[in-house]
């Protein structure tokens, strides 16, 4: 059995984690006899800490809310936990980066040297991509009214500013236009920007918004029953939105080839392909695009033969890069118009 201090910091670990723990599963958690539970949520009152016990066949313990709540307690693996959600933070793109340190120095003064000498040597560095754009930074206050409608399924108007550049998931930002009036149901984050996914009243139709973009009039809206998304979720829709679809999670264009090379050595590169192994040396490639010349761009960059099984458009766009790349080679002016 756990000491009484350990047992204690186990205890409020369990009652922060969720509202509401019946007696009976807290012992078995703590491998305590239910008497001991008693006593241990009475030393933790003693210690300031406002737990309320309900009595009857659903009666267990919660931890209420209340100003004088003393500073939370984090077990090991919390504060790990801790460390690095705050240490990330600055990747959000939601504006928090200097809130999150500040966060981060706060929770370390309050933690014992033990924990606190864990998180000092714990330092992580977030590297990504290369964008040739800078992921724009969002209003926390934005995003945190943007997730109160979503959560109240409430109707919200805003004004929607125009794009300095197209964007692929972006649709009728006018400058000088009405109010948007959107039911919002999702708050998402795709390639290090914010969006939010909404049914747009006006234009009848699903509409993803740069949350960057956004800024909410007051009051919101009434309440509205959700709708169901295309395609069967938000990971779904989100995908297909940015591949060029209408809300499933496949491309425009999809075609067949055959490479002579393994199917290992293909699948490595291809994360978003199907690969088959036809051989020693072969296999196939079901792969997706934008469009036909970049599909065949694409699987052009393996160093390989290629026969292509399908359809006539992938092929007429191999040949239309092969004119292009000879055209290229030799220093012929382009003459070629854009393949549609």
């Amino acid at each position: 059995m756990q000491k009484t201090s350990a047992r204690l910091l186990s205890l409020l670990s369990l009652l922060q984690a969720r509202r509401h723990w019946p007696g009976a599963l807290l012992a078995e958690r703590l491998d305590i006899s239910p008497r001991t539970v008693r006593r241990d949520v009475d030393r933790l009152r003693e210690l300031g800490y406002p737990v309320v016990a309900t009595k009857g066949p659903d009666g267990g313990y919660r931890l209420d809310a209340g100003a004088e709540l003393p500073p939370l307690l984090f077990d090991d693996e919390q504060a790990v936990a801790l460390a690095v959600a705050l240490q990330v933070a600055a990747t959000s793109g939601a504006g928090i980066e200097e809130a999150a340190g500040r966060a981060l120095h706060s929770v370390r003064q309050v933690m014992p040297a033990r924990l606190r000498r864990r998180i000092d040597t714990l330092q992580v560095t977030v590297v990504e991509r290369p964008s040739v754009r800078p992921h724009p930074q969002v209003d926390g206050g934005v995003l945190m009214a943007l997730s109160a409608v979503v959560h109240a399924r409430e109707v919200l108007r805003f004004d929607y500013a125009p794009a300095s550049a197209p964007v692929a998931a972006d649709h009728d930002g006018n400058a000088g236009s009405p109010p948007r009036r959107v039911q919002p149901h999702h708050l998402v984050t795709w390639g290090g920007r914010w969006y939010l996914v909404a049914w747009d009243l006006d234009r009848e139709d699903w509409r993803t918004f740069r949350a960057d973009r956004i800024t909410p009039r007051t009051p919101s809206g009434p309440r509205f029953t959700p709708r169901e998304l295309p395609g069967g979720d938000v990971a779904s829709f989100v995908a297909g939105r940015f591949q060029g679809t209408d809300g499933s999670a496949d491309w425009p264009c999809r075609g067949e080839v055959l490479l002579d090379l393994p199917a290992a050595a293909v699948s490595r590169h291809t994360p978003d392909g199907l690969v088959e192994e036809l051989g020693p040396n072969r296999c196939r490639l079901v792969l997706g695009s934008w469009s036909w010349p970049g599909l065949a761009a694409t699987i052009g960059r393996f160093d390989a033969d290629i026969e292509v099984v399908g359809p006539a458009e992938l092929k007429d766009a191999f040949g239309h890069l092969a004119r292009r790349y000879a055209n290229a080679a030799t220093g012929t002016p382009a003459t070629l118009p854009p393949i549609q």
